[in-house]
């Protein structure tokens, strides 16, 4: 009896990694739930999203006999963290002027993807899912420049092979935080003159 059970549980693993079909692309979408008070009235700004990482990939599973999986976001990262960041600003009573050169009060916010990235190595029976988001803001008013980083960091291990879809929420929640974490920093608020 017990050598059925071990090739039927070999059969049902192997099974389990052959079906299992990855995306290539995740939903990268950070969900803010801000209350909209004024906090720039009748200011302006300009506002830049740089992405500086050398990989435009959001998630790679390192596996140890096969060539690691790369999966992106299907908008480029930097245009979503702009269009949420313009929509809670503009919540908050900022204005956005479209180049920057036209920002008369001198108000230019460029917010500078360092890392993000969630790297997973993928083992026999196993996995580790280290997270990393490091976003930079840097604020140029009249007078001068602040510059402040934002990090997230998280690990997960877990058995068989990793949910996408769940790595893709703890990717969204790791954003959301950083960008509410720019978004609510005094330090900022008060540098946006």
């Amino acid at each position: 009896m017990i050598f059925f059970k071990v090739p039927t549980v070999m059969i049902f693993i192997a099974t389990l990694f052959s079906c299992s079909n990855s995306p290539s692309h995740l939903i990268v979408a950070p969900e803010l739930y801000l209350p909209a008070i004024s906090k720039y009235n009748n200011k302006q700004a300009h506002l830049n999203v740089t992405d500086l990482r050398t990989a435009r990939h959001i998630i790679q599973i390192l596996h140890q006999s096969k060539p690691a999986e790369l999966m992106t976001s299907q908008q480029t990262l930097s245009e979503t963290i702009k269009q949420v960041l313009v929509t809670e600003f503009k919540n908050q009573g900022l204005s956005f002027k479209q180049t920057a050169e036209s920002v008369t009060v001198n108000n230019k916010i460029e917010v500078i993807i360092d890392k993000a990235l969630i790297s997973v190595n993928q083992e026999t029976l196993s996995y580790e899912a280290k997270s990393n988001i490091s976003l930079r803001i840097k604020v140029i008013n009249a007078q001068q420049t602040l510059t402040k980083t934002f990090n997230s960091r998280n690990n997960l291990i877990g058995s068989l092979i990793p949910d996408v879809a769940v790595l893709e929420r703890d990717f969204n929640q790791q954003l959301t935080n950083a960008l509410i974490n720019i978004l609510t920093n005094d330090e900022v608020i008060q540098f946006i003159k």
